[in-house]
C-alpha cells in the first residue's frame, strides 16, 4: 500500500481576473459549468482527511472567485486540515479577509509579478499591483494568519531581484518564495520571452543567498531555481504519486498540475472514484511511482531515490516521451535539447534577449485566456 499523501491541492476554479503570461494552468481551461459544486468539494475534503492528509492548498485560477470559499475553509478547518489560500488577492477586502479568518484560514500566499507597478501590471495583463499592496498591508495586521509573499521571476524582472526582495520584505511576511517560472501551460507558450540568461541566473543565486543570510531568523526565503540551468532535475512534486494529490475544477485527480498533458493516461474523477482508491489502486497514480518504469541512466543512477527521474510532464513536453529521463538532467540522452534552448536564450539574436521588455505596442506575449 502506498504511503498516505501529505497534502491536497484543490484547484477550485480556473476563473481568474489576471491573465499572467507565465500561468501554469492548462491551455484548455475548465469551463465554469464544469466546476465541482460545494457538496462534492466537501466530500473531497472529508476523504482527504480520512486518507491522512495534513494540508489543503486552495488554489485556482483565483479561488476567491468561488462564492463558497468560506464554507470550504470552514469544512477543512473542522477536519483539522491546515488551510493555505493561494491567491492573487483580487476579490479580497477587509470584510472578506475577516470572514476567512473566522472560518479558520491558517495561511495565505499572495503573489506579486514585480516590485514595479508598471511591469507587474503588464505581466498580469491588468492593473492590479496597487490593490495587491493594499491587501498585503491588511494581511500584515492579522496576527493569527501566516503570510507568504510569492515572487515569480523570469528574464524581464530578474535584473530587479534585489529591489523585489526589499519590496517583499516591506510587506511583513514570515516567508518569501522566489520562484523561477516553470515552463508548462501558458509559460511554455511564452518560453522564448521568459527564459532568463545564464548571467541573470548566476547573479540571482548570489542575491538570494545574501538576502537569506541577512534575514536569517526573521523571514524565511525559499528559492525555486530554474530547471533548465540545473545539472540534475528536481524531485517534481516529491515524486509522481508519492506526496500530493491535485483535484482540478472538474474533479479530475492528478499527481501534479500539468499531468493532463501526457497522452494515454486515463485520470480518474472524484465524481466516480474515492481519493483513497485513486491514490492506492489507480493506474494513473501508479504509472510512474516506484522505479520499474525507469529507463537508463535513471534505473542504475544513485540519484533515482532523490529525484525519481525528474518531471514526467517536462520529459513529455520536451522529448515527446513521458517515460524518458528528465532532459534537464546532465546524464539524460536528450540533454542536448535543453542546451540548444539555453544557447538560444543566451544569444543576442534571440528576440527576447533584452532583460527590458519590449514596448507595449510590440508586446510579444500570449496572455492567459479565461474559461467560458
Amino acid at each position: 500500500m502506498a504511503t498516505p499523501p501529505l497534502a491536497l491541492i484543490a484547484e477550485l476554479t480556473h476563473r481568474c481576473p489576471l491573465h499572467c503570461v507565465y500561468c501554469s494552468n492548462p491551455l484548455q481551461l475548465r469551463a465554469n459549468s464544469e466546476e465541482l459544486p460545494t457538496g462534492v468539494w466537501t466530500q473531497v475534503l472529508e476523504q482527504a482527511a480520512k486518507l491522512g492528509m495534513f494540508h489543503v492548498h486552495l488554489t485556482g485560477g483565483e479561488p476567491l472567485a468561488r462564492s463558497d470559499l468560506n464554507s470550504l475553509v470552514s469544512v477543512a478547518h473542522s477536519l483539522q486540515l491546515y488551510t493555505n489560500l493561494i491567491t492573487s488577492g483580487i476579490g479580497m477586502n477587509e470584510k472578506k479577509l475577516a470572514s476567512l479568518l473566522a472560518a479558520g484560514l491558517d495561511h495565505l500566499q499572495l503573489s506579486f509579478q514585480d516590485a514595479e507597478e508598471s511591469s507587474a501590471d503588464r505581466v498580469a495583463g491588468v492593473p492590479v499591483h496597487a490593490r495587491k499592496v493594499a491587501l498585503a498591508n491588511l494581511i500584515h495586521e492579522c496576527k493569527n494568519l501566516a503570510f507568504t509573499v510569492n515572487l515569480v521571476v523570469h528574464r524581464h524582472n530578474l535584473d530587479r531581484l534585489d529591489s523585489m526582495i526589499l519590496f517583499a520584505e516591506s510587506l511583513g511576511p514570515q516567508r518569501i518564495e522566489i520562484a523561477n517560472v516553470q515552463y508548462y501551460g501558458w509559460a511554455l507558450k511564452n518560453r522564448e520571452w521568459l527564459l532568463p540568461t545564464r548571467e541573470q541566473v548566476q547573479r540571482s543565486v548570489v542575491i538570494v543567498e545574501r538576502a537569506q543570510e541577512r534575514l536569517k531568523g526573521q523571514v524565511k526565503i525559499d528559492f525555486v531555481t530554474p530547471d533548465y540551468y540545473a545539472s540534475f532535475p528536481k524531485p517534481c512534486m516529491g515524486g509522481w504519486g508519492r506526496q500530493l494529490m491535485l483535484v482540478d475544477p472538474s474533479g479530475m485527480v492528478l499527481p501534479c498540475h500539468a499531468a493532463a498533458v501526457i497522452p494515454g493516461i486515463d485520470f480518474e474523477n472524484v465524481r466516480e472514484k474515492p481519493l483513497s482508491w485513486i491514490w492506492e489502486e489507480s493506474a494513473s497514480f501508479r504509472r510512474f511511482r516506484g522505479e520499474d518504469w525507469m529507463p537508463e541512466p535513471c534505473r542504475s543512477c544513485d540519484r533515482r531515490a532523490l529525484d525519481f527521474g525528474g518531471c514526467r510532464c517536462q520529459a513529455f513536453l520536451i522529448t515527446g516521451d513521458a517515460a524518458a529521463t528528465d532532459p534537464v538532467c546532465s546524464l539524460a540522452p536528450t540533454r542536448k535539447l535543453i542546451d540548444e534552448r539555453l544557447a538560444r536564450a543566451n544569444s543576442v539574436t534571440n528576440p527576447g534577449y533584452r532583460s527590458a521588455p519590449a514596448p507595449e505596442s510590440a508586446d510579444p506575449w500570449t496572455y492567459r485566456s479565461q474559461p467560458a
